[in-house]
């Protein structure tokens, strides 16, 4: 279902919006180009979330602060 958000910007950050859509631009309307952005900053987030976990793991292998586990005990923990 989608909502609406309305946004007071400045006019210099409009124009820049207005360039990026329309006949000149990728996206077709100002809220397309809004929605790419915010996705791309939560894949961002993600990707960054995902490798914080991976150093995380890395540090503990490299300090042996691990346990054994076997693939199955492994899967139904996720």
């Amino acid at each position: 279902m989608a909502t609406s958000l309305t946004l007071s910007l400045t006019r210099e950050l409009r124009h820049f919006i207005d360039s990026q859509v329309g006949d000149h631009g990728v996206y077709a309307t100002p809220s397309e180009y809004v929605r790419a952005i915010i996705r791309r900053d939560r894949e961002r987030l993600e990707d960054s979330e995902a490798e914080r976990r991976i150093m995380a793991g890395v540090k503990d292998l490299a300090s042996e602060n691990f346990i054994e586990t076997d693939r199955n005990e492994l899967m139904s923990n996720l």
